[in-house]
């Protein structure tokens, strides 16, 4: 008989087979793509590896596109379109021909350390890069005719510990981002409404170790917001590891591991948490989204299968 750890365990790595597919699986339904956050050290701490891994795992699935969440230059953002970490931390560290399909960026609270105006304007200066403003929505046609609506949030403004400090969100109006995106949510037809930012709302940690994990601010302010909308899935990073947890509903899950990591705690809540490097892989259908939290050698430490609300 299987303990529930057990039981977690095996389904995840049996859900992960299916996810993370060779080559004869390629083209099984959904739509493929990677998240990764936390990441931009000039190729340092383990950065280059978990992108070869990325390049690896991308070109198994045939990723459509990349989703970076933000935390993108360490530890200062980039000052302009000429900074050399654009070459050092980003073109000349994920290289692989399938990392070469659109990135779709959000800000972190050490890119606004820097020149934020900077990264949105290389979007017009790079074929991958797609940044078109702090905050933004898409809409994708998925393989089998659904549709999947993408929230692409800028978190820091939200965050009052940074007022005053060298995360500099002064002028961003946090009220007028969250009107945006209760109306955005409430006008959406789309099957599936996926949220996306840097910080946690919760995590599957309990702040024991010393960091702070879950964010009160966010937990106040745009949590409400996403449940009245019954958005099933909220991902980020912030926190330096892999995590998932699931909440009456709503599954929060971190990757945050593109570079440096810590060691986290135990997983509280009954999710799942783990220091090692790696990204997120996901394969999003009308009918379910299928996730895989991957480590840089491959492996997939824990999977999860998601239908919509």
């Amino acid at each position: 008989m299987f303990t529930r750890r057990q039981f977690v365990s095996s389904t995840a790595l049996l859900g992960a087979a299916a996810l993370l597919p060779g080559a004869a699986q390629a083209a099984a339904p959904g739509l493929p793509f990677l998240l990764v956050g936390d990441w931009g050290r000039n190729g340092h701490d383990d950065q280059r590896r978990v992108a070869a891994q990325m390049g690896r795992t991308a070109a198994r699935m045939d990723s459509h596109f990349t989703v970076s969440v933000g935390d993108n230059f360490y530890e200062n953002g980039v000052t302009s379109i000429n900074d050399p970490q654009w070459q050092s931390s980003f073109e000349r560290i994920y290289t692989a021909p399938a990392l070469q399909r659109p990135w779709k960026v959000i800000l972190g609270n050490h890119d606004y350390r820097g020149n934020v105006q900077a990264q949105i304007d290389y979007s017009a200066h790079s074929p991958r890069w797609r940044l078109p403003a702090r905050y933004y929505d898409e809409t994708l046609t998925l393989p089998d005719g659904a549709r999947a609506a993408l929230y692409f949030l800028d978190t820091s403004p939200f965050i009052s510990a940074y007022r005053g400090s060298r995360v500099r969100i002064e002028g961003q109006d946090s009220q007028a981002q969250l009107d945006w995106l209760d109306a955005r949510l409430a006008a959406s037809t789309a099957h599936w409404n996926i949220v996306i930012g840097h910080h946690p709302i919760y995590t599957a940690l309990s702040g024991a170790d010393g960091y702070v994990h879950d964010q009160p601010d966010l937990i106040a302010r745009l949590d409400p917001v996403l449940r009245k909308h019954h958005v099933p899935l909220y991902i980020c990073g912030h926190d330096h590891c892999q995590q998932a947890v699931t909440m009456t509903g709503l599954t929060y899950v971190i990757t945050g591991a593109g570079s440096r990591t810590y060691r986290p705690g135990a997983a509280m809540r009954g999710g799942f948490a783990s220091g090692a490097h790696g990204f997120m892989a996901v394969r999003l259908s009308g009918a379910a989204l299928d996730y895989a939290l991957v480590d840089m050698e491959g492996r997939a430490l824990f999977s999860q299968t998601i239908q919509p609300a």
